[in-house]
């Protein structure tokens, strides 16, 4: 798991740098902060069960097995990204590891969380469906629709809000009416819980937990994961909105920094060991740049070929 919290950290940085370069375009939207989120429920599933995700979407991505080059690639606009350059940032695809997406659209993937557990409900196979969001997410019209028909039709989906304390540019307590975001789950009569998403250990026991009971009983579950983000919301967004306070205040709070803590207390990880990790994290990110430069973006008279599904 900080192999894997190393990896995103590093590629992340890396992008940021490429970004201000300019060899990135569009939207760049960083995961710095949140990687216990994901890192810890990835290492409590199967490496069938789907996943699909918001536009913050790299660590996703990469946690899921798709390489660094293919995920840096793809912010190039190369064709050797993970969606062959057409999707850019906002758009990480790999069918191969069931990792679907990646979409801009706010709320837009809740109801296709929902398609992907019927799926596998309706084929009868052992497999799960985790869907993130945003906490500006779940203010959403298909939020509604989407855990409605979930707990209606008892979907094996876990929706797991990574609130992160902001919308954008807007603070979490001055766009949500509800106190607590996991209490939204009432109104569908849903099974809910909590947990600090700054603790990858205590992100994957509890996602292990619930997934074990969704496979033996098919049902949603909404899990609200506090985390916090380090940069603005995207590439374009200074962050003037925090207080420098703040944000010194997650800092003391970091995932990476407090696992690292973890493991030197029980012995299980020496300063050697971390640098040994840290430095292939950051030999793989700056490769990534290198083969993303190297890379040929997708021919003009090819751009239409994955449009539509004949």
């Amino acid at each position: 798991m900080l192999r894997q919290m190393l990896h995103i950290r590093r590629f992340e940085e890396r992008a940021s740098q490429a970004y201000q370069m300019q060899k990135i375009g569009g939207f760049c939207h960083l995961y710095i902060g949140q990687e216990a989120v994901v890192v810890g429920a990835e290492a409590a599933i199967e490496p069938d069960d789907y996943v699909i995700t918001t536009y913050r979407d790299h660590g996703h991505a990469i946690v899921r097995g798709t390489s660094m080059n293919a995920c840096m690639a793809e912010l190039f606009g190369k064709s050797t990204g993970c969606a062959k350059g057409l999707g850019g940032s906002m758009h990480f695809f790999d069918r191969e590891r069931y990792m679907y997406g990646g979409h801009a659209i706010v709320g837009g993937h809740l109801p296709l969380a929902a398609r992907l557990a019927f799926a596998s409900k309706y084929r009868k196979e052992n497999r799960l469906t985790l869907c993130y969001v945003g906490d500006g997410g779940i203010n959403i019209g298909s939020f509604h629709e989407a855990l409605n028909l979930a707990q209606l039709w008892s979907l094996p989906v876990l929706y797991i809000c990574e609130n992160n304390c902001f919308g954008m540019g807007t603070s979490v307590d001055r766009a949500c009416s509800s106190k607590e975001i996991a209490h939204r789950a009432k109104g569908y009569d849903m099974d809910f819980g909590v947990v600090d998403g700054m603790d990858v250990r205590k992100v994957r026991e509890k996602i292990f937990d619930i997934c074990q009971k969704m496979r033996k009983k098919p049902a949603p579950y909404f899990l609200e994961v506090r985390t916090y983000r380090y940069r603005g919301h995207s590439m374009s967004d200074p962050g003037n909105y925090r207080t420098k306070e703040e944000v010194e205040k997650y800092r003391k709070a970091d995932p990476i920094d407090n696992y690292v803590q973890q493991l030197y207390a029980e012995k299980k990880l020496t300063e050697a060991d971390f640098k040994q990790l840290d430095k292939e994290a950051k030999k793989l990110a700056l490769e990534s740049v290198k083969f993303a430069e190297e890379s040929q973006p997708l021919p003009v008279e090819e751009v239409y070929n994955y449009t539509f599904v004949p």
